[in-house]
């Protein structure tokens, strides 16, 4: 008697079970405001989570990133609950902030990071890293442009030392369109968002089903507006950030993480929720 061949089983589209983002407001999401996730805020790192439990029935996602903070309290704060959760895919944005600073200096914290990353790359989780985006387009921040540029060549080196995945934001031109940016051309806006978390997942190797949304189509400023934006900007979101430097506070203060502990990814339309996986392995 003939024997019925066996079906095959299907390679999973990825690897991943357990995801951790560490950071800043650049990994919470601010500039992509949604009252339907923990903290107000979506971000391209929900969005990636939400497209990696897509394909994966018991997908755990958690989000410790706070705003404001520099790297070393991300290190201090993050990094050992970060472990603590045996993620198999951690990501890490940190020093952005530093780098605002005046006098900050990208080898010493690319030096920290290095060694950050390499305990992290120790316990076997794909790490993913991003460097900084070109801000040569921001009023008063372009002064700092040659700054990032060296922060930017140090990430690619720690990250190819420990054969992390790196995000090239510095090299995506689309970032270059005002309305990849919130109002305060700090943040990403939802635009900016959705477009990281193609290029996350697409860094990945994963297949995905996400879209970068174009701009819409805007008559070209003249002179007189443009600078009329910028007075506007600066008293409305440069001058309070200064201020805030001064008294030495944070928008980050008596904030906590957004997603502390593994949980679901919440996948906005899709009429369920991915069940849920226990915190600890």
């Amino acid at each position: 008697m003939a024997e019925t061949p066996e079906t095959p089983i299907a390679e999973p589209l990825h690897p991943w079970h357990r995801m951790v983002s560490m950071g800043d407001s650049f990994t919470e999401g601010v500039g992509d405001p949604d009252d339907s996730v923990p903290g107000g805020f979506r971000g391209w790192a929900d969005r990636v989570a939400e497209e990696l439990a897509r394909t994966t029935d018991d997908f755990a996602y958690a989000n410790l990133a706070i705003r404001g903070r520099l790297f070393q309290p991300i290190v201090d704060e993050q990094l050992e609950p970060a472990l603590e959760l045996k993620p198999d895919l951690l990501t890490i944005s940190a020093g952005g902030n530093d780098m605002l600073r005046p006098g900050a200096d990208p080898d010493d914290i690319a030096s920290r990071l290095d060694t950050v990353v390499e305990q992290i790359a120790a316990t076997g989780a794909t790490v993913v890293m991003f460097d900084a985006a070109d801000i040569g387009n921001t009023p008063v921040m372009r002064s700092i442009r040659g700054r990032v540029a060296i922060w930017n060549e140090n990430v690619r080196t720690v990250a190819a030392r420990h054969d992390a995945v790196l995000v090239d934001l510095w090299g995506l031109n689309q970032l270059s369109d005002p309305q990849m940016w919130a109002p305060d051309r700090l943040h990403f806006s939802p635009l900016g968002h959705q477009l990281l978390a193609c290029e996350t997942l697409d860094s990945l190797g994963v297949d995905h089903g996400l879209t970068p949304d174009h701009p819409e189509a805007r008559p070209e400023r003249t002179w007189r507006e443009a600078r009329r934006d910028d007075m506007v900007w600066a008293r409305k979101y440069f001058v309070p950030w200064v201020g805030r430097r001064i008294r030495h506070r944070s928008s980050g203060d008596f904030i906590t993480a957004k997603r502390p502990a593994f949980g679901q990814a919440t996948i906005p339309g899709a009429g369920e929720e991915i069940p849920q996986q226990a915190e600890e392995a």
